[in-house]
């Protein structure tokens, strides 16, 4: 039986880890992800769990230690934004170089400089290359879900998981949820048995070696490999949690997009503001939608494709800005899908809510009055435009 609860994204989340109990949790606190090291210190210190939990020096420290304990053998689990995220840099790659399945919830706050505590999506847009699977998630339900089934992703895939939401937005906003009982997670995650573990009287194993011209290459391309085939890990492991919890997953989600004219592609919170917005515009007669991703890595590249296809026109709107890179980082990759399938749509971007700037219900009405005017003839939109930027 589902136990209805109301939590913040961040409660939510050291909730869902409580429920999964970690070997080991090593974390090193920053705004607006402390919470969750904050709560889950409560369980192992009250003995809920049996975690050994790390308190470190600095986020390159709790990657640090996440890998040394992932290549042991345990299952890990940590948490970072921002800044912490961008500390953590060298050591996300060294993770998902040696293949291990740790869980890493980036709660996205802005990147300095200026110093910013408040959300956008460039911290983990920086990092999307870095080898980690990147889940994005509306709302505190979509967070809880996601990091119970991280844990079977990551393990399966062999590769590290990141579940993103946006900081205060979601993260530090109490919402009507759905808890799963513990030994429901508990029967759904499993217990961890690696197959090559560092501590493994049985099997001596060599993690982290040097790997030059000979190797090194092929390593790679198996790293691309697994991340490719992650997508049907994911669609199985959504469709195996959706069967215990009524809640299912595909790779995005699609809001009246079937028979839309005009679309806009959004991640996270914001997709909560634009469904209103489609909402109002539909009564109005207007054909619109919307499709908010939630797998960023690996990209969906012919379902993104065969989704928007119909479309007329549509707008991607980006948290981060690639500073003079044509576009935001994701509409990039769309128009690449698009163009991979030979699909050509006209369409435009715009870059929003940079440091935590509002982005209201007109705003995204805004976007899709232009994409009308752009659909009639009367205005040219391609290109890459800053919503809500002051001249």
């Amino acid at each position: 039986m589902a136990i209805r609860e109301r939590l913040s994204g961040n409660e939510a989340v050291s909730y869902a880890m409580k429920q999964i109990n970690p070997d080991v949790v090593p974390v090193y606190p920053i705004t607006p992800s402390t919470e969750i090291p904050q709560y889950f210190s409560s369980f192992v210190a009250n003995g809920t769990v049996n975690t050994e939990f790390v308190p470190v020096e600095s986020e390159h420290s709790a990657m640090s230690a996440a890998i040394g304990a992932s290549a042991a053998g345990a299952r890990v689990m940590s948490a970072t934004s921002s800044q912490g995220l961008a500390l953590m840099y060298e050591m996300l790659y060294i993770a998902s170089g040696m293949r291990l399945p740790i869980i890493l919830t980036c709660v996205n706050r802005a990147i300095s400089a200026p110093i910013n505590i408040h959300n956008d999506h460039s911290d983990s847009m920086g990092a999307r290359d870095c080898g980690f699977i990147q889940l994005y998630c509306e709302t505190s339900q979509e967070a809880y879900d996601n990091i119970i089934m991280a844990v079977r992703i990551a393990e399966e895939c062999k590769l590290p998981v990141m579940v993103c939401y946006d900081g205060f937005i979601t993260s530090h906003s109490v919402e009507n949820i759905e808890l799963l009982e513990d030994d429901i997670v508990k029967k759904f995650v499993g217990e961890y048995t690696p197959e090559h573990y560092l501590l493994n009287p049985e099997e001596y194993v060599s993690m982290g070696p040097l790997d030059l011209q000979n190797y090194f290459f092929e390593h790679r391309k198996q790293l691309a490999d697994a991340m490719t085939n992650a997508k049907e890990v994911i669609a199985k492991v959504s469709k195996e949690f959706g069967d215990i919890s009524g809640r299912y997953y595909d790779s995005f989600e699609s809001y009246k997009l079937d028979d839309a004219e005009l679309g806009i592609v959004v991640l996270n919170s914001t997709a909560g503001t634009a469904k209103t917005v489609v909402d109002k515009l539909r009564s109005e007669g207007l054909k619109v939608g919307l499709l908010k991703p939630r797998m960023f890595r690996p990209m969906p590249h012919n379902e993104l494709a065969n989704a928007l296809k119909n479309l007329k026109t549509f707008a991607v709107l980006d948290k981060a800005d690639s500073v003079n890179g044509m576009s935001g980082p994701m509409y990039a990759e769309i128009i690449t899908a698009l163009h991979k399938e030979n699909v050509h749509i006209p369409a435009s971007n715009f870059i929003y809510g940079l440091g935590g700037r509002d982005v209201k219900a007109t705003d995204i009405e805004l976007v899709f009055n232009k994409l009308l005017l752009a659909l009639n003839g009367k205005e040219d939109i391609n290109g890459t435009y800053y919503l809500g930027v002051r001249d």
